[in-house]
């Protein structure tokens, strides 16, 4: 089995099914211990390339996506990932575009979207989705495009 987060450092989100993947904000040093395997980056520019792969959705900062389709892709990627890769998911400050993906992220996992922004302040910051429109974006996600078979 591939190397883990360590769940108990900073930013690491256990979701639902027990998959872990750190949320953090990139204007902050890296936490120390392993790179991620997997960058999902959210921000209205193109971030730096990484050593590592990584996916950019276009997204402003307090807004939504410019793309949801692509957003929408890029979470289904990312919580798909997270079975076998240690995944990061990232914006500037790590609270607003992080904290709406980690919670669209409980969604494909399993949690009502009504349940998601609430567990995801609990166990990630409590001042994650930061906008109206964020939460509202949480609120209607839908996972379309995951595995047709329904695995999670």
């Amino acid at each position: 089995m591939p190397e883990r987060w360590d769940p108990d450092a900073a930013g690491v989100l256990r979701l639902p099914s027990g998959r872990l993947v750190r949320g953090r904000g990139l204007r902050h040093p890296q936490p120390a211990g392993a790179d991620p395997q997997f960058g999902l980056y959210l921000l209205g520019r193109r971030p730096a390339p990484t050593p590592w792969p990584a996916r950019w959705v276009q997204w402003k900062d307090f807004r939504l996506p410019t793309d949801p389709g692509d957003a929408r892709d890029a979470i289904v990627e990312a919580w798909t990932r997270s079975a076998e890769e240690r995944v990061e998911v990232a914006c500037a400050g790590g609270l607003g575009r992080t904290g709406t993906a980690l919670a669209c992220l409980a969604v494909v996992d399993g949690l009502p979207p009504s349940e998601a922004v609430a567990f995801v302040r609990e166990h990630y910051a409590r001042r994650a989705v930061e906008t109206r429109a964020q939460r509202s974006l949480v609120a209607r996600f839908s996972p379309v495009g995951k595995d047709a078979s329904g695995d999670r």
